[in-house]
């Protein structure tokens, strides 16, 4: 049987990192990572992973393939993306937390909501309008967006986010009702340790209630948050292995929804 190839956004560090390296070790997946650069992190997983006798013209039998590109870059993305004739799996994890105010705070313009659904929203159909064709061809293909609990509860000062989360839901879900030969999946990975999480520390205080920014540092301090690793082996495993009876779904990563889907403790 052959390698799933899985393209994977937002892969520099975090989440991201952690479901590429996961595909590469226990799903034996090819693994395309696309994002604005290229961290030290990723660099070595690289190195790790490809022999260092590959010349260009073995591109393609490389476990890890990496892209630099904005995903706002809608020709940029639609150009790395269309170079793979076969996806198997599209993992749609890029994002941006920014930025935090109230609606009527005069430091978030209507600009920056459109900046923030840039990255967060459109560049989720462009991903997808250039994958799509590749994945119709898996039987089926995989998509899953990575969501949050934002997109169902909402948090104060965190407006864009929550719409654009929200928003990806209900892509996911028109993207189910469309393709009807590939899963597509959202998943909330619950309060993962990442750096976005550390800028929320050191950042939201100013502009959230104070309420919800002591969860947040509460749940750090008490060792709560969850490991990039944990919730980055069910988004991995869906994109390989998600049944047909999850597509449109949104999901919670610890869910019993996503039960046979974890690896053997």
């Amino acid at each position: 049987m052959s390698k799933p190839v899985v393209l994977v956004t937002g892969a520099s560090r975090g989440i991201g990192l952690a479901v590429a390296k996961i595909l590469l070790e226990e799903f034996n997946a090819i693994v395309v990572t696309i994002s604005r650069t290229t961290t030290p992190e990723l660099r070595a997983l690289h190195d790790r992973f490809n022999l260092s006798t590959h010349s260009v013209a073995e591109k393609t039998e490389n476990p890890l393939q990496i892209i630099e590109c904005d995903v706002t870059d809608e020709l940029g993305l639609s150009r790395a993306i269309n170079g793979y004739s076969r996806i198997d799996g599209l993992i749609l994890n890029a994002g941006t937390l920014d930025p935090l105010g109230n609606i009527d705070s005069p430091d978030i313009t209507v600009d920056s909501w459109r900046r923030h659904f840039d990255v967060n929203f459109f560049s989720l159909v462009g991903a997808l309008k250039a994958a799509l064709p590749a994945l119709r061809k898996s039987q089926p293909g995989r998509v899953v967006f990575v969501s949050s609990g934002a997109a169902e509860s909402g948090t104060a000062a965190w407006g864009p986010y929550n719409a654009g989360k929200a928003a990806m839901n209900s892509l996911c879900r028109t993207l189910a009702q469309e393709e009807a030969g590939i899963v597509s999946v959202a998943i909330r990975p619950g309060m993962v340790d990442t750096s976005m999480q550390a800028a929320l520390r050191s950042k939201g205080a100013t502009s959230m209630k104070e309420a919800d920014y002591n969860k947040f540092v509460k749940a750090h301090a008490d060792g709560k948050l969850v490991k990039a690793a944990d919730a980055g082996y069910i988004i991995a495993a869906l994109s390989v292995r998600a049944p047909k009876s999850l597509s449109g779904r949104f999901v919670t990563w610890d869910s019993k929804e996503c039960q046979d889907l974890r690896g053997s403790d």
